[in-house]
């Protein structure tokens, strides 16, 4: 019974990073068929990088069906045609009140293009009242030996420095009531064996960003929350193994 629960993927691979999510077979899911919305966002203002594809775009969706007004970031090029999908999702699921989504083509590992983000958003819609920091990288590593100081910084620049510039930025049109949600992994806390050392690193320094921050703006009254999702489809963290990311 436990082999029937358990989906089976054929192998596939994508040679660039980040992946494509429309090339992926069968197609991650992104869509809770049973999902009741409760218009808990109606009113918000949501950012979330990394939102074309993945655990970005469920999260995108989601948040529309619940009333907010959302904008996410993507990788130019490579990431159009998920995020034309993606904006295709937001306009059927968001509700009239909601200002229409918008996707924004960036590199979060760049301060500059992340504060061009922000200041694009706080200009279209006057406000930041949710930020999640999702993006980010991954490529599987067997042995330290394996792992490059280019390689390293890299990773580092986009899954934790990204996370510090985005949060940087849009603290200034935050105000009470407003959250930023930061997308850890599991592996912050179980750890790997064999692989992923460099990946698990970035994921712990986001836990512990996560925390010092709460502690930070809980007096300005801003709530910070980390999720530690275990691996699920998601084409943006490796594509050369790409349903076996997060």
């Amino acid at each position: 019974m436990e082999a029937q629960r358990k989906p089976q993927f054929p192998p596939q691979t994508q040679p660039q990073q980040p992946g494509k999510e429309y090339v992926m077979c069968p197609l991650p899911q992104a869509i809770n068929p049973d999902y009741k919305p409760s218009e808990k966002l109606n009113g918000k203002v949501a950012l979330v990088t990394g939102g074309d594809s993945g655990i970005g775009r469920s999260v995108c969706y989601h948040f529309a069906l619940e009333g907010a007004t959302v904008a996410f970031t993507y990788v130019q090029g490579i990431e159009d045609r998920d995020k034309d999908e993606t904006l295709k999702m937001l306009l059927k699921a968001k509700s009239s009140d909601a200002g229409d989504p918008i996707a924004i083509a960036t590199d979060v590992s760049s301060e500059e293009d992340c504060k061009k983000v922000v200041d694009q958003v706080a200009s279209k819609y006057g406000r930041i009242d949710i930020l999640v920091n999702n993006a980010g990288v991954q490529h599987y590593t067997n042995l330290v030996e394996e792992i490059t100081e280019a390689w390293l910084v890299r990773l580092f620049r986009t899954n934790i420095f990204g996370y510090f510039f985005m949060t940087k930025h849009s603290l200034k049109h935050m105000k009470e009531g407003s959250c930023i949600i930061n997308t850890a992994s599991i592996t912050a806390y179980s750890g790997s064996p064999h692989q992923l050392l460099d990946y698990l690193s970035t994921k712990g320094s986001i836990v512990s960003f996560t925390r010092g921050l709460a502690l930070r703006l809980v007096d300005q009254g801003i709530r910070v929350n980390g999720v530690a999702p275990s691996p699920v489809p998601d084409p943006t963290r490796n594509p050369h193994l790409a349903l076996r990311a997060r």
